[in-house]
């Protein structure tokens, strides 16, 4: 075998194991952002209802 075949299969590896891990990173991030926002949410409702009561 050549030295550029197993380049080639280790590049060629490296991406078809990439590609899952990027779709769970992506997950997770979106995941957390929403997660995140939901908070936040919830903070700007309660300010908003302790500002009515004044």
């Amino acid at each position: 075998m050549h030295i550029g075949d197993l380049i080639y299969q280790l590049f060629a590896f490296i991406i078809l194991l990439s590609i899952p891990a990027l779709i769970i990173v992506l997950v997770i991030v979106l995941k957390g952002r929403q997660s995140r926002m939901d908070r936040l949410e919830q903070k700007i409702d309660l300010l908003l209802s302790q500002k009515e009561e004044k």
